[in-house]
């Protein structure tokens, strides 16, 4: 008998204490949907601080490549005209040398000829304005001659053959032109050979 009387009691008991576990979850769950609500402007603004932080950074990327491109399409345009300009400049350079012999045998045929024969006289001033009319030709196009005679030897357009001792000149002068050099738009065609002074004997 008391057993099923307590039963009541107990039931009671029992149900109370569910009602009171599903209020504190109730509770529970009400408290963190609340927490929620209070983070998430935050969260999302720090989300969206990070996606425009990420999108700066893109567009810095972005930038640099767009920069760096255009450099090097700069540098290509420069060095295509730079090449251009040089195409240009000693295009001439294997037909100026192909035509350097030329003008050396003719300068050889009036430097070695019997100038106080008559009968070559007019034959030499033919070959002398051939030479002229050959050095004017070149010039126009940039060959230009080398004859640095009682000059400074300079070794990068002049060829060292002998060194004469001379007491006349100072060191280092071209004495004689054994061959003259020639030049196209400034640079080296061929060197002038020359005989250079060194200090004479005293």
């Amino acid at each position: 008998m008391s057993e099923q009387t307590q039963n009541p009691e107990q039931e009671v008991e029992l149900n109370e204490e569910i009602e009171q576990m599903q209020a504190d979850v109730e509770a529970a769950v009400d408290a963190a949907e609340q927490h929620a609500e209070e983070q998430s402007p935050e969260a999302e603004i720090a989300m969206l601080y990070a996606e425009l932080e990420a999108a700066k950074q893109t567009i810095a990327d972005q930038k640099d490549g767009v920069i760096r491109a255009a450099a090097d399409v700069d540098n290509i345009r420069r060095r295509a005209a730079q090449d251009v300009e040089k195409a240009h400049k000693f295009a001439l350079e294997k037909f100026a040398n192909e035509l350097l012999p030329v003008i050396d045998n003719l300068e050889r045929a009036i430097e070695f000829s019997d100038k106080e024969n008559e009968t070559l006289k007019p034959l030499l001033e033919g070959i002398n304005m051939t030479v002229k009319s050959f050095n004017d030709a070149v010039a126009k196009f940039g060959v230009e001659i080398v004859n640095p005679q009682g000059e400074q030897f300079n070794p990068e357009f002049h060829q060292a053959m002998s060194i004469q001792p001379s007491n006349d000149v100072t060191p280092n002068t071209v004495l004689a032109v054994m061959q003259k050099g020639y030049t196209l738009n400034g640079r080296l065609l061929r060197p002038a050979m020359v005989m250079v002074s060194k200090a004479g004997d005293a």
